[in-house]
């Protein structure tokens, strides 16, 4: 069995009132121990834009890894997003985590007017976009002719810091999706599977059976690969009755014997994390609320790096 991984802790931050308690947020986030600073990709909700978001938080640390939970693919065409990232991991100096994926949420596709395709049609869409940003991000001209995209001797620069591209990290729902992550991402971060309408998580992937399927499906498909790739998942809910937020879709309901519900004392928690590290090879844990950052210090504190 290979050696476990060092844990890993990152944050979701949405939004703050100014840039003053953007760049705070941050250096709280790299003080208390958090590995990096991530962003989600919505146009509903309050929630800063990804790119200048993450070009704030870098340029007010110097160790802070930043990133996204996750890009949606169909918002953004991936020639741009190769080259926006690129620019990103140099001015971060090779601080960038790059979370992509298809896009899922209904609303957010009905009210700007994009078009919300079939599961498949995304999918594939998505495929096609990850083998164009790494040929991008590759040395040279990069061509590509697919059903969704087609590009003709694209020689980009800058290139990323990081070769051969950027740290890549997919949300892991659906088979599909695990399989996929298993052979091109570095880090997988487990989650509901969504909807097919876009309404929301399914529930009826929740539950312990489901989160430890989820492991074994990347487990088969990555075949050797497996021990390379970053297995975790999001913290949906920490503490004892807390009261679900507005921002969620997700129900935790199902989900308390998996590391993304986190109740209990100090050691409890630590225990339990140490568990899902030690039995199944979760080391990267994301708090999905920033209001319950404090309450999480502790336990970043107790666990990174070790």
């Amino acid at each position: 069995m290979a050696a476990h991984r060092p844990f890993r802790f990152a944050a979701v931050v949405r939004q703050t009132d100014s840039a003053k308690a953007w760049a705070e947020r941050a250096r709280l986030l790299e003080d208390s121990g958090f590995s990096a600073l991530l962003v989600p990709d919505h146009f509903i909700g309050p929630r800063f834009a990804p790119m200048p978001a993450m070009a704030a938080a870098a340029a007010a640390t110097t160790t802070l890894r930043v990133g996204t939970l996750v890009l949606s693919n169909d918002y953004r065409h991936p020639v741009a997003l190769a080259k926006e990232a690129a620019t990103l991991d140099v001015l971060s100096d090779g601080r960038l985590d790059l979370g992509l994926g298809t896009g899922w949420l209904r609303q957010d596709y009905d009210r700007s007017g994009v078009a919300f395709d079939p599961p498949k049609v995304r999918f594939e869409r998505f495929q096609e976009a990850v083998r164009i940003l790494k040929g991008l991000w590759g040395e040279g001209p990069f061509s590509f002719q697919g059903e969704y995209y087609r590009l003709d001797e694209l020689d980009q620069e800058p290139r990323p810091v990081q070769r051969p591209h950027p740290r890549l990290l997919f949300p892991g729902g659906g088979p599909r999706m695990l399989r996929f992550a298993a052979a091109e991402a570095d880090s997988i971060n487990f989650a509901l599977q969504v909807k097919a309408d876009g309404s929301g998580p399914d529930q009826r992937d929740g539950g312990l059976a489901a989160f430890l399927k989820k492991i074994a499906i990347v487990r088969e498909a990555a075949g050797e690969r497996f021990d390379r790739i970053e297995l975790g998942t999001s913290v949906q809910q920490l503490g004892v009755g807390v009261k679900k937020e507005e921002w969620s879709y997700a129900n935790t309901s199902q989900q308390s014997e998996t590391p993304q519900v986190l109740v209990g004392g100090l050691d409890e928690i630590v225990e339990k994390l140490r568990y899902w590290r030690d039995e199944h090879g979760l080391s990267y844990f994301v708090l999905h609320n920033d209001k319950d950052l404090d309450a999480f210090i502790p336990v970043v504190a107790a666990l990174a790096g070790t």
